[in-house]
């Protein structure tokens, strides 16, 4: 049985380097490329196979074609991720980071993506109802690629709700509040989303917080993780809301810490471990992978020492 399953229908190869200045219209030569796994789910679990090694049980789908997902292939088989390419026709996308190392800005350059037919998605639903029994988790995670509609991820959350897998969400614009309205288990929103989702700006932590209960008791969601970069983190269900302080780090880049966070929750979660527990382990997570270039993602053993330095504060 595949507890954890993540697809991910619009991946990349992520491109990083290095330049001591941007300019416009100059040659800019930069630093060796390197190369990693991308798109959301991808990198969820990346970081779930480094945090559970042999007891991971994670499984990694994916949407991919041509030349950059045949690389993409070999660079997940390289780094010994559990994963399933499903082919498309089109050109996997490759997306690409620049730091500017005369100040530490980093600059993202991200590419749409192939196009996903209405048969190519078919057959990834097809696939998911495939699994007998149905995965206990399944995590969609990252943006829709071009060419499915703004209901996809909903039509898979009530396939998943009636097989009993717990959705987990992670994405943005209309997909994320039609997946919403199907009903999820988890949704991991930026401020912007929430506040978006809500209709109004959210300044405070107190409307943040209510705007988090309300979309609980909606029903919507059964657990509302909200990701606010140097501030932290609030996570709320019914019954609790967790204030996670930001770990003190040195950024290297920040590309990857939101699905850094989202794998360290469903591994805590996953295990039985409380709402609490959860949020410390998601936050040291995100917070080794700041550490790392690129989508270099985090090491399990910084993952371990950020996790007993600090604890939540619990509102």
């Amino acid at each position: 049985m595949i507890e954890i399953l993540t697809l991910t229908v619009n991946p990349a190869v992520d491109v990083s380097t290095a330049v001591e200045r941007v300019l416009d219209t100059h040659k800019l030569r930069c630093e060796a490329a390197s190369r990693y796994p991308g798109g959301g789910g991808i990198n969820v679990a990346r970081v779930i196979q480094r945090l559970e090694g042999a007891h991971a049980n994670c499984l990694a789908l994916y949407l991919a074609g041509g030349v950059a997902g045949d690389l993409l292939e070999q660079l997940l088989a390289a780094e010994r991720v559990s994963c399933r390419r499903l082919p498309i026709a089109g050109e996997t996308r490759e997306n690409f980071s620049v730091k500017e190392r005369s100040t530490g800005r980093e600059f993202r350059f991200v590419l749409p993506g192939a196009r996903v037919s209405a048969a190519e998605w078919a057959h990834a639903l097809d696939v998911f109802e495939a699994f007998m029994p149905a995965p206990r988790y399944l995590v969609l995670s990252g943006s829709m690629a071009p060419g499915l509609p703004a209901q996809a991820y909903a039509d898979l959350a009530r396939r998943a709700n009636a097989r009993g897998a717990r959705m987990v969400l992670d994405t943005s614009g209309p997909p994320l509040a039609l997946a919403l309205d199907a009903g999820v288990y988890l949704v991991k929103p930026s401020l912007a989303e929430l506040a978006e989702l809500a209709g109004q700006p959210l300044p405070e932590e107190a409307a943040q917080v209510c705007a988090a209960r309300e979309i609980v008791a909606q029903g919507r969601a059964q657990i509302v993780a909200l990701t606010l970069g140097e501030r932290g983190a609030l996570l709320v269900s019914s019954a609790e809301t967790i204030r996670v302080k930001a770990l003190p780090v040195s950024v290297s880049s920040a590309i990857g810490a939101g699905d850094s966070f989202l794998a360290g929750l469903i591994v805590a979660l996953r295990r039985g471990d409380g709402l609490a527990a959860a949020a410390r382990l998601a936050q040291a997570a995100a917070s080794a992978t700041l550490l790392t270039t690129g989508t270099a993602l985090c090491d399990a053993a910084e993952v371990k020492r950020l996790y007993d330095a600090e604890s939540p504060q619990v509102c």
